[in-house]
Parts: C-alpha cells; sequence; structure tokens
C-alpha cells in the first residue's frame, strides 16, 4: 500500500503541473494574465520613475559626454512613457531632455564613434512624438555624419565589426527612417545589418563578441538581437535584403531556445551553462522574442511561452526601486572565456535599466 502511494503522488503531481503549463501557455495571448507584481505597466511605471530621477553621468563627473547606455535607457523611457499615456512622467522627460537644444558641444561628444552616434536616437525619438523640427535637425546630423565616410563595400568607416555595432549603428539610422521616411536611411541600416551578419553571425545562430574575440557573450548578442527587431520593425516587406536578415534573425532565435535557462534567463556566456544569469542581454532577448511574437515572425505556439518566461525570470531581478542587479559591466573585447566570467555584476547600470525597459515597452505594445 506504501508502494502504491509513494508511485501515485510523484505522477499525479507531474500531470497536474504539465495541465497547470498548458493552462498558461495554451492561452491565445502569452502577454496577459500576468501575476501579482509582475506586469509591465507596474513595472514600467517603477522603471521609468528611476531613470527620470537620474542625473546624467556627466553631470556628476563621471565621464565628459553622453555616452550609449544613457541614449538606450532614454530611448527606452521615452517609449515607455508614450505606452503608458502617462502625461506626468512624458512632462518630466520633456524637461530632462530640454538640454538637447542648448549647445551640444558641452556635452555631446564631436568624435566619429557609434558609441556617440547613437545618442541622435533620442531627439529623433522626441521627434516623432512631438514634430518639434529642431529635435530633428539634431538627430539627423548624427546619422548624416556616421556616413560622411564609407567604406568600399558602402557602409559607414565607423564599422569596428563588434557585434554591438549591429545595434548601435542600424538603430540611429532606423530612427532617422522612421522620423523622415527618407529611404536612404533604412538602406544604410540594411547594408549595415548584413554585412555584420556575413562576417559574425556562425552556424549555430550565435554571434561571437569580434572576428578575433571568438565568445558568445550574452551582451553583445543582444545587441544583435535587438538590433535587428527594431530594424525588421520598419524595414519594408519587399526591400531586397529583408530576406537574409530575416534568416539571420530566425536563426538566431532558433538557437536562444536551446540556451534559455530554467530560470528563464541567458548566461554571461550563452554556450557556458556555468557562467551566471545575466540581465542585460536577457532583457534584449526578451524584447526581440516579444516583438517577434507580436510581429508574427515567430511561432506563437513556440516562442510565445519562452518570452513569457523570460520576463518573468528578468522581473526576479528588479528590486522596489526599480534598479536592474546583475548587469554586466562595460565590457572590451575578451581574450579568453575567465575573462567574461570575472567580469563585476553590477546592480542599476544602465546597460541592464535599457534593455529591462525595452522589453517592457515591447509587451505594453499592442
Amino acid at each position: 500500500m506504501n508502494v502504491l502511494i509513494s508511485i501515485r503522488i510523484p505522477i499525479f503531481s507531474a500531470v497536474t503541473i504539465v495541465l497547470a503549463i498548458a493552462s498558461v501557455y495554451g492561452q491565445s495571448n502569452y502577454f496577459s494574465d500576468w501575476p501579482a507584481g509582475a506586469s509591465p505597466k507596474e513595472m514600467g511605471r517603477r522603471l521609468g520613475e528611476n531613470f527620470v530621477k537620474r542625473d546624467f553621468e556627466y553631470e556628476s563627473g563621471k565621464r565628459p559626454y553622453i555616452i550609449y547606455p544613457e541614449a538606450c535607457a532614454s530611448y527606452g523611457v521615452l517609449n515607455i512613457a508614450k505606452e503608458l499615456k502617462d502625461k506626468d512622467l512624458t512632462a518630466r522627460l520633456d524637461k530632462k531632455f530640454e538640454r538637447f537644444l542648448t549647445p551640444r558641444a558641452k556635452f555631446i561628444s564631436p568624435n566619429a564613434h557609434v558609441d556617440y552616434r547613437v545618442i541622435g536616437i533620442i531627439p529623433l525619438e522626441i521627434y516623432i512624438e512631438t514634430k518639434d523640427k529642431r529635435y530633428l535637425d539634431l538627430g539627423l546630423g548624427f546619422a548624416d555624419r556616421q556616413w560622411e565616410k564609407t567604406t568600399a563595400d558602402g557602409i559607414t568607416a565607423e564599422a569596428r565589426y563588434w557585434i554591438d555595432d549591429m545595434y548601435m549603428i542600424t538603430a540611429i539610422q532606423t530612427e532617422a527612417y522612421r522620423a523622415t521616411g527618407d529611404k536612404k536611411y533604412i538602406e544604410r541600416a540594411a547594408k549595415t545589418m548584413v554585412a555584420y551578419l556575413d562576417k559574425l553571425q556562425q552556424p549555430n545562430g550565435l554571434f561571437f563578441h569580434a572576428p578575433d574575440a571568438q565568445f558568445y557573450w550574452g551582451r553583445g548578442n543582444g545587441w544583435v538581437a535587438a538590433g535587428m527587431a527594431e530594424l525588421l520593425s520598419s524595414l519594408p516587406k519587399n526591400h531586397p535584403l529583408r530576406p537574409r536578415i530575416v534568416k539571420g534573425y530566425l536563426t538566431m532565435m532558433a538557437s536562444l531556445l536551446k540556451y534559455q535557462r530554467d530560470d528563464g534567463l541567458w548566461g554571461q556566456l550563452l554556450d557556458h551553462p556555468e557562467s551566471w544569469a545575466e540581465t542585460s542581454g536577457s532583457g534584449m532577448f526578451t524584447f526581440a522574442l516579444v516583438t517577434g511574437v507580436r510581429k508574427g515572425w515567430l511561432p506563437k505556439k513556440t516562442y510565445g511561452h519562452v518570452a513569457r518566461r523570460a520576463w518573468l525570470g528578468l522581473i526576479k531581478h528588479i528590486d522596489d526601486k526599480g534598479n536592474v542587479s546583475d548587469v554586466c559591466e562595460g565590457t572590451n573585447k575578451g581574450t579568453s572565456i575567465q575573462y567574461y566570467m570575472d567580469r563585476r555584476r553590477l546592480t542599476g547600470d544602465l546597460h541592464g535599466q535599457a534593455a529591462a525597459m525595452w522589453a517592457t515597452f515591447a509587451l505594453l505594445r499592442k
């Protein structure tokens, strides 16, 4: 009798668990019916408040100029405010970003570098919302200066063939296209993305950090995933380069299924299960997966629950003040696995704040 009981209880428990999972994942919409404290609306307000209260880092003397994590976080909070229709948050953001209409030399770098050019996504996003031409002129200046010097294959000479660039370059050009409708900008973005896909994507769908840094770094791959999702959201369906980019995107998303962990996140090194769960890359993957499901590029039944698990795993690393933990510090190309393993795990770093906000507004969109 005791033997029968010991057998039946595990079987019953397993069936119960399977039915519970089927009940959740069998829904037509994987992005609703959130557990208490997990809704994107609640998290969006928390992350938005966290950002709007911060100073830009140049104000504290940490660095001389605004740099890409601040641009990416700004882009995230602007979209969160838009999706929430939060007039108070929007008003405070407007005040925060008014400085972009003052003389730029004080806090915007004149250097021809992708980490500085991407700052243009802020004024361009503001222009898209407000139609204030001053922001348009400022943003287009970054996009156009990036193409003043080009390589033999027609992409910007700022290209380094680091995977970070697959977001940095394509984001500013895509945003310029959204703001103007001028096809030259989306052409630049698409051509750049294909050049990087051909050079850096591996047969398993993932990307080396750089040709001479052959490691599957989590956040680096996150930049790629987010960059492709942003570009495909605006690239015309009949564009001749779209099939190549879609192929690269789908191949990568399939690989992410393999490397997702039990907690829903991905590692600092994607192919090393012993590496720590890292939130900035995981947030970017969440953004790319949610966007793909919403746009119909990814089959909902296969990827909907993957994206949901990723979100529920990610928010466990966000505290009640909106600070994201377990964020890899800023990272150059590494020469060993240990280099990536030893990177500091930060809390509140803008790489992680930005990625979490991107995941949030992707879920808030309908």
